[in-house]
């Protein structure tokens, strides 16, 4: 919801100078420059990148719109998921933890958490280590080397959309210009016309210069920056299951293993030990 607030006041803070200073929105609606700078953009997007980026890079945005998943709500959630799945495994054995892990979609400890579910990934990420520690008998430390590589190759992925991106937005002030310099040989052609002709068209380049620095740092950047920090809140939020692993392959109680878990999340959406401990001991997933 801030990225739509921050978009219209970047409109808004442009626009309303500009009538301060008397403008006219009309000579702002120059579609032929908005064609030649989000054409040669979109363009330039496709020459740098596989179709599997361009999907990152759409995902990216819509979920830069959306807002940051990563609440103090969903963190709740999560350490009373990890108490209830190890609490269900001490108490009904290994072969209870392996079903949940097998088929989480059916199982009954993880259908109290649908919207942690959803996220495939994490589910993945969660589901895979208990496997080579329910199945393998692999220890703690393997275990915790194995889960940072995951986190450490998914974080990188997750920063190829977000540098592809940023290009884009480098490219644009550039493009700006090239719009701009056609504006300025349609002018030079135009030269012996009507004064006012020759105004409009000169008035009409740089706005193709406006509009690239505009697009650059009001809107692409600041996209761009969203996306970085979204990214890193996934990767905070998978670097706390993994420590409520490792708590529980050492061999430490469910409700100590949420514990270890929330004292990695992020101070701003860090859930009290009051809260954890009413969720874990009862109330289900939202």
């Amino acid at each position: 919801m801030l990225v739509l607030v921050g978009i219209l006041v970047v409109i808004g803070a442009v626009i309303g100078g500009y009538l301060m200073e008397h403008g006219h929105l009309a000579v702002l609606w120059q579609p032929a420059e908005l064609v030649i700078i989000g054409g040669a953009a979109l363009g330039t997007l496709l020459i740098g990148n596989p179709p599997s980026v361009v999907k990152q890079i759409v995902a990216g945005v819509v979920g830069a719109l959306k807002g940051n998943r990563y609440t103090k709500a969903l963190y709740l959630d999560t350490l009373k998921l990890i108490f209830s799945l190890f609490a269900s495994a001490r108490k009904n054995g290994a072969t209870k933890l392996e079903a949940d892990i097998e088929a989480p979609g059916s199982s009954d400890v993880f259908s109290n958490f649908p919207k942690i579910v959803a996220d495939h990934h994490a589910i993945d990420f969660l589901c895979d280590t208990l496997r080579m520690y329910v199945s393998a008998g692999t220890e703690a430390f393997t275990l915790d080397q194995m889960m940072e590589l995951d986190v450490d190759v998914h974080h990188r992925e997750a920063h190829i959309p977000i540098a592809s991106l940023s290009t884009v937005g480098d490219a644009l002030p550039g493009l700006g210009i090239v719009a701009a310099v056609l504006g300025i040989v349609i002018t030079m052609g135009a030269l012996g016309g009507p004064p006012e002709e020759i105004g409009h068209k000169v008035g009409a380049a740089l706005v193709g210069t406006f509009l690239g620095i505009l697009l650059s740092y009001g809107f692409v950047a600041p996209l761009a920056a969203i996306m970085t920090k979204n990214a890193d809140a996934e990767s905070q939020y998978l670097n706390v299951i993994r420590v409520g692993i490792i708590a529980y392959a050492k061999g430490n109680a469910p409700i100590l293993c949420a514990e270890f878990a929330r004292r990695a999340i992020p101070h701003s959406v860090r859930p009290s030990f009051k809260d954890m401990e009413s969720s874990c001991r009862g109330g289900g997933g939202s």
